[in-house]
């Protein structure tokens, strides 16, 4: 890790919180880019630290994008992991560690993390992720929190699944953090898995709004929310054009009122007989209802504001 701010006083900056928010392969609903682009377009910001993206990251697991201009390449987007200085709306300040997650040495970056949250006494890491879940979209986003902080996710989390699951560095960092008694919490939000591919705003809002209670901050969620509600309309109305469809998400809501009604620690991934809905059945509805949605997610994202992301290339 290379410091790169100008005012590296000490004093001013001990004590704050971070948010980790890395782009992994748990992003559904395009979550990572929307609230990246978010903060980096409505708080101040200044690069504080970077790492080494060229030693860590696989380009042929993560491939850099480019622009091929009629006759020639231009405008390579390197990877970039980087922990910016942040403001949010009430002048308070926190650290924003984000970029992409590297797929190398994952313990000397966590080492290097842990002597970052060591030197400015860090007094809580944030993580959010999200994930592609059997829920509907009619119904609030759900979350599964985790870490050591009890009073920051105990009697939140809608699923407490207990599962083996492909591991991320921001969870490997959780586990780090708990051995030598450093605060982390984390949240992650369940997307329905027939938007996972989509741009849906109301996951990029429930994350903010969980960072920003753990971390007491103020942090934008205005432009996503009404993005979210007009998006809500446009699925409304295709939902009434569509019984098969409507069907589909009505046995989505069934499960998930039922799962909150009873408040059992049980996957809302199962049917009433305990079983997985069949692939076949979920991918055709899923592939059913995207088609019906294409039109609007591009427009969505043609008509919306591109927020500046000042120093950082998203």
């Amino acid at each position: 890790m290379t410091l790169v701010a100008d005012d590296l006083d000490n004093s001013r900056l001990q004590g704050l919180g971070m948010y980790v928010l890395l782009k992994s392969m748990s992003d559904a609903g395009q979550s990572q880019s929307q609230v990246t682009n978010e903060l980096f377009g409505r708080l101040d910001s200044e690069l504080f630290a970077t790492f080494d993206a060229d030693e860590l990251v696989a380009y042929t697991s993560q491939r850099p994008r480019l622009t091929f201009l009629g006759d020639h390449f231009a405008a390579y987007q390197a990877p970039r992991i980087e922990i910016y200085l942040m403001t949010d709306g009430m002048d308070r300040k926190f650290w924003f560690l984000t970029g992409v997650e590297p797929d190398l040495k994952w313990e000397r970056v966590i080492a290097e993390i842990l002597g970052f949250i060591e030197a400015f006494n860090v007094a809580l890491v944030v993580g959010s992720a999200s994930l592609p879940m059997p829920v509907p979209h009619t119904r609030p986003v759900g979350v599964t929190a985790h870490g050591n902080r009890k009073d920051l996710i105990e009697n939140i989390s809608t699923w407490s699944p207990t599962v083996e699951s492909p591991a991320g560095i921001t969870s490997l960092l959780e586990i780090r953090m708990t051995e030598v008694g450093r605060d982390i919490v984390g949240y992650s939000l369940h997307t329905p898995h027939y938007l996972a591919e989509s741009e849906y705003p109301a996951v990029a809002v429930a994350t903010l709004e969980y960072v920003g209670a753990a971390l007491k901050l103020a942090l934008p969620t205005d432009k996503l929310r009404e993005a979210a509600r007009l998006l809500e309309q446009q699925l409304a109305e295709q939902l009434e054009a569509n019984n098969d469809v409507r069907q589909m998400v009505d046995g989505f809501e069934e499960r998930f009122d039922a799962h909150v009604k009873e408040h059992e620690p049980r996957s809302l991934l199962l049917d009433e007989d305990k079983q997985m809905p069949g692939a076949e059945e979920l991918g055709a509805s899923a592939e059913h209802f995207l088609s019906l949605i294409e039109n609007t997610n591009d427009w969505l994202r043609n008509g919306r504001e591109e927020p500046q992301s000042g120093d950082q290339d998203q």
